[in-house]
Order: C-alpha cells, then structure tokens, then sequence
C-alpha cells in the first residue's frame, strides 16, 4: 500500500510542477531542459521506489500510475472545469498585430518566440502580419494571419 501512496503522491506533486513551470517547456526542450528531465526521472524514481526494487514493486507503481492518469482522462471528459485546472487554456499572445506582453511573460514566450513559429507555419516575416498568436494547451504556438 505504501508505494501506491507514494506512486499517488509523486504523480500529482510532478502534474503540479510540471503546470507550474509553463508550456513552454513541454513544447520546446533545450538542453538544460533535457538534462532537468533526466535528474527529475532519477530522484522521481528514488521516491517511487523507497527501498523496495522488487520486480512486484515495480509493477504496483506502472499499474498505479496508469491508473490515475486513465482516471483524470475520465475526469477532464466528464468536467471541463478540471480540463481547464489539469490541462490549462489557450493563450493569445498576440492580437489583431499587438503582442500581449503579460501574456507573454506569463507564460515565458518571447517573441523570437512568436516569430519563428510564424515563419515555420506562414512564411510570414513581420509581427504587422500577424492577426493572432495563441499559445495552446500542448505547448505550441499557433499563428492565424491577416
């Protein structure tokens, strides 16, 4: 039982973390990213498993873990308001041309940012020609033009 508790714990304590730090960081690791998701991974590790490596062990915290991820599935189809708290909303962060830029802060876009993403999608090479910038739920950023 203890390491379905700690299996719970950790899961909801990273899910926070993880809201926390932004989209930006899902959407686009760095390198330090990568190398912050190894440690985390190890110690997140160390916490799941006490000191108790069995193979038996290691099989409760799999089973538990899908299992809480399966239910907030469930739970963000049956309420939208807890989609929104587990999943976020969509950001504009730029609109009709005009960058936004305590959404941007927020949510640690800059718009070097904005731009790349712009002539990724569009070709477009000025801010003048964009009508939105949004930031969505998974972490990228979404240009509509004028």
């Amino acid at each position: 039982m203890d390491s379905v508790i700690r299996g719970v714990v950790v899961y909801l304590f990273l899910l926070v973390v993880v809201r926390l730090s932004g989209r930006r960081t899902l959407a686009q690791i760095t390198a330090f990213d990568f190398v912050l998701l190894l440690i985390v991974a190890e110690t997140t590790q160390q916490a799941l498993l006490g000191d108790d490596f069995s193979l038996s062990n290691a099989f409760v915290l799999i089973l538990t873990l899908f299992t809480i991820d399966i239910a907030f599935s469930y739970i963000k189809g049956w309420s939208p308001r807890a989609a929104a708290m587990l999943d976020g909303t969509p950001t504009v962060l730029i609109s009709l041309g005009k960058p936004d830029e305590v959404a941007m802060r927020r949510a640690r876009v800059d718009l070097d940012d904005i731009m790349e993403a712009a002539r990724q999608q569009h070709g477009l090479e000025r801010l003048e020609q964009i009508k939105f910038a949004i930031l969505e739920v998974g972490g990228n950023v979404s240009i509509v033009p004028k």
